[in-house]
């Protein structure tokens, strides 16, 4: 065993129950962050003046709908990331069972970006305009996870010495 196969089990495992900790906080507390999404996708604390409102959603059926997209998102990174810890862990003396593991870690940081990037700082930040509300921003936020997800999967993806046995 690997002391670098521990360290990528354990990140992999640990950034799973941060994906899967973010899903249980919005369903527990779903009125909190339901107000983020209506307030993003209404645009109605970005800069009065700006030219790109015409993009604004306030129905309130799409922001349910995409809160639980979001939600959705969440728990998928959170299953397939602890799916790969999983088996990175069951695999950790087998190199090319632990390498196969690897591409459930892969989907997972995939969902995961897809999520927070894509649909945090592109869709939310820019096309929403999110970047401009004092009180409903969370380009910052999504960007640490967006920083988090990158170093999982290329710590993860980085090849393991059989020189390091310990």
């Amino acid at each position: 065993m690997t002391i670098l196969r521990v360290c990528k089990s354990i990140i992999c495992l640990l950034l799973s129950i941060f994906a899967l900790l973010v899903c249980l906080n919005n369903v527990m507390d779903y009125g909190s962050n339901y107000a983020f999404v209506q307030h993003t996708l209404s645009m109605d604390t970005v800069f009065p003046d700006n030219a790109l409102k015409y993009r604004a959603i306030v129905n309130p059926l799409v922001w349910s709908l995409a809160y639980g997209l979001i939600i959705f998102v969440e728990f998928l990174t959170g299953v397939l990331l602890l799916i790969g810890a999983i088996g990175l862990l069951k695999n950790i003396n087998s190199p090319l069972a632990f390498a196969r593991a690897k591409n459930w870690v892969y989907l997972g940081c995939l969902t995961g970006f897809l999520l927070w990037f894509f649909g945090f700082i592109v869709v939310g930040g820019e096309w929403f305009c999110m970047w401009q509300s004092e009180k409903w921003n969370g380009v910052g936020s999504a960007f640490r996870f967006v920083a988090l997800i990158m170093f999982t999967l290329l710590f993860t993806a980085m090849p393991e010495s059989e020189n390091d046995k310990q």
